[in-house]
């Protein structure tokens, strides 16, 4: 199983640059090592850090994200069992998981 960070690391590779058409909103992990995306202009990149005004931070676990991110867990589950807190858009978040492929993580 990959890390968080290593799977963040991927999202780029597995970003849906039409379902995200029109997006452009930075997005902080809060995991063991934070990172954060920079989705612009239909790409997606992951860099390291925290970013200095996120339009949305989620904040998880490890095992708890990669489950997220690979289909295992559902994100309202995980929010509602308070696995997952998520400070600035709900929105945004909601749609998060939708604009990656899952099968090309992991």
């Amino acid at each position: 199983m990959p890390s968080a960070t290593d799977l963040i690391q991927q999202l780029p590779t597995a970003f849906d640059a039409a379902a995200a058409a029109g997006t452009e909103c930075t997005i902080q992990f809060n995991v063991s090592e934070p990172m954060h995306l920079l989705i612009r202009n239909g790409h997606c990149e992951a860099k390291r850090g925290s970013a200095a005004s996120p339009d949305v931070s989620l904040t998880m676990d490890d095992a708890d994200f990669v489950a997220l991110m690979t289909g295992e867990l559902n994100g309202m589950s995980a929010f509602m069992t308070g696995k997952l807190t998520v400070d600035g858009d709900l929105m945004l978040a909601q749609r998060l998981t939708q604009w990656f492929e899952a099968g090309k993580l992991g």
